[in-house]
Parts: structure tokens; sequence; C-alpha cells
């Protein structure tokens, strides 16, 4: 049997407790969490994106030996004459397309490399045979252009603000299958010494990129490309988290040559260097040219350089890439230190010597 004293003390007990729950502040949404009723999805910017990824397939003839007609004596024998047999083969690749009114696509060199035929393929399924603008073997860029309406560029963004633990997207043709978004984040930024290219100055990403996605779009969460992806590190072939793009500040100042030139016309400023043998961050200079563009703006030999255009320089392959990229004519704010002063010039970069034909 329930008492009327007890339920008078279960009813104000429950009048309590809701008047607690009015007074106490509510539980926060932790950064980066769901609010509920919503789900966690890029897919507005994939939707913003992919129409600027192209699909890239190509045709190259090869000259290929046949182990039997190689043989000396067969060819004797038979009076098969010395010569290599042709074939033709394919391969698939990706591409960005950065201004569509031109119709000009952004791509790695080692993806046209010998094609004698370039098709690209867009989102809405649309084919082209494209036309190759330039390219550049030692940054792996090059620049198709394709002649159609209604396209749809990736809108380029500035590779110099991303930080390690950035969310990006990569977006290409893996293994020829088609379109493909994959996601990860920014592991790490100037990534140099890996012998893919002659210049290397890598975005390193985790988000999965295989063959075929060279060429491909590595873009920010706000739908800004920010690289170009390039390559993987694997022994299988195969994706395992280490993926590298291109900075797109470095594929910009490349395509703006190749466009108007269809070559890249590399400066100098005269100058050798060596990691600093303090062990600090920054390139020694251990020789400089008399005359040279360097000497005239007042840098010698032991001045340290630490930073160009006020991106800091970590490392002497750094700096070689940045100065490797840079048109000759164009002027750079080299800051530097020489012993314990802070010092800065303006330096001039004049056009590279060619080697003299022998």
């Amino acid at each position: 049997m329930i008492l009327t004293s007890d339920v008078t003390s279960l009813n104000a007990m429950i009048l309590r407790l809701a008047l607690l729950s009015l007074l106490l502040p509510p539980t926060p949404i932790l950064a980066g969490a769901v609010p509920p009723g919503q789900k966690a999805s890029v897919a507005s910017i994939v939707r913003a994106v992919t129409p600027g990824v192209v699909n890239i397939a190509t045709k190259r003839i090869e000259s290929v030996e046949v182990p039997s007609i190689a043989d000396p004596v067969l060819q004797e024998f038979f009076e098969i004459p010395n010569t290599r047999l042709k074939r033709e083969t394919t391969s698939a690749g990706s591409g960005v397309i950065v201004d569509a009114a031109r119709g000009l696509i952004l791509t790695n060199e080692h993806v046209v490399r010998g094609a004698s035929v370039i098709e690209v393929t867009t989102k809405d399924d649309r084919r082209f045979r494209a036309q190759l603008v330039g390219k550049d073997k030692a940054t792996d860029v090059a620049v198709l252009k394709i002649k159609a309406d209604n396209l749809s560029a990736v809108p380029m963004g500035d590779s110099r603000t991303l930080e390690v633990g950035d969310f990006v997207l990569a977006v290409g043709n893996p293994f020829g299958l088609g379109q493909t978004v994959t996601s990860g984040i920014v592991s790490a930024m100037g990534r140099t010494g890996l012998g893919i290219e002659g210049y290397e100055d890598f975005i390193q990403t985790d988000a999965s990129i295989n063959p075929g996605n060279s060429g491909g779009a590595l873009v920010t969460l706000d739908g800004k490309l920010v690289g170009l992806n390039t390559a993987i590190f694997s022994k299988s072939g195969a994706s395992h988290g280490i993926g590298f793009a291109i900075p797109i500040d470095m594929a910009r100042r490349i395509m703006s040559q190749l466009v108007e030139m269809g070559e890249v016309h590399r400066g100098q400023i005269g100058i050798s260097v060596r990691s600093p043998a303090s062990g600090r961050a920054g390139a020694e200079i251990v020789s400089i040219e008399p005359a040279s563009p360097a000497a005239l703006a007042g840098l010698s030999r032991g001045d340290v350089v630490e930073s160009v255009d006020g991106r800091a320089i970590a490392a002497p392959a750094q700096l070689r890439t940045l100065l490797g990229v840079m048109p000759a004519g164009s002027e750079i704010d080299v800051r530097f230190r020489r012993g314990g002063e802070a010092m800065q010039a303006r330096v001039k970069i004049e056009a590279r010597q060619k080697a003299a034909a022998r």
C-alpha cells in the first residue's frame, strides 16, 4: 500500500530534479564532434571539385627486342635484319583543369612521357584529344590543352599555408578504375632527397594514392587545389599511407613558363651551398662566383641563408629547389646570417648558362 505522504514526497523529489536539470548547463559538444542528427560528410566538397579532375589515357610506341631475333647466330643463319620490333602500349593517369576558359590541364610529366596520343575524359564522360603545351621532367610537371566548352576548373589555393595535420582529399583515377576520392591529412611538408625528381619539395600525405592517381588533385576541405599527386613510397606498388604531392605553388611557377614559352628557363645566383657546420637550419654558402648575382648583392662565403621571399630554408636541398623553379630575371629577397648578425639582400636571378655542345 502506498501512503499519501509517500506520494507527496515522491512528487516533491521529481519536482526538485526537474528544477535542477534546468539550472545545469547543457552538455557541451566536443570540438570536432558531429552535432546530433547530422552526419560527417565532405560530399559537398567532392561535388564541387570532381568535375575539374580528369582521366588521362595515353598511347606510346615502344621499341622492343625479341630475344630469338637478337641472337646474332640466328640472324646470320636466317638472314634476319638486325632491327627492333615496335609495339603500342597504353597507360592511364589523372589531371586537373586549372583554367576552364583556355582548357588548360595540369598533370605529371611522367604521365604523358613519350606519348603519341593523349586522350582526356571529363567527369561527364566527354572525351577530347589533348595537345601537349609543355613539360618539365625535373619537376615532373606537364601542361595539356583541350578545346571544350562547359569545363569546370579546380581553384588553386596556397600550399604555403598548409600545416601538418590539415585534412586533405586526393582525387584521381587509380588503376584506371575511374574517378576515386580518398581522404587523409598532411603528414609532413618540404620532403626532399627522395630521388623521385630533380627538384623536390613534396607534401607528404596519408590519403591513399595508387598507380593512376598521378597528376590528380590534392585539395583542402574548402575545395582548393594545393598539390598534384605524384608518387607513393611502396615496395609492392600499392598504397601504404605514404604519398607525395607537388605543391601547387611550385606547379604554378612551372606552368606559367610552360604556357608562355613551352619550356622552363631556369636561373641561378652563382652559389654553392652545404648544411651549416653549426648544425642549425639553413644553407651555408661555400663558394660564390665572381660578378654573380649573389656576389653583386653582397653575399659572401660563409653566409647562412635562412629564408627566401619569406619562406624559411631548412636545408640546402630546399634552397636549390626554390631557386630551380624561379624564372630568370625575377628578384628574390634573401635573408641570411653572417656571424651573429642577421642581414638581407635583394638578388636578381640570371639565366643559367647552357652547357656547350660537344
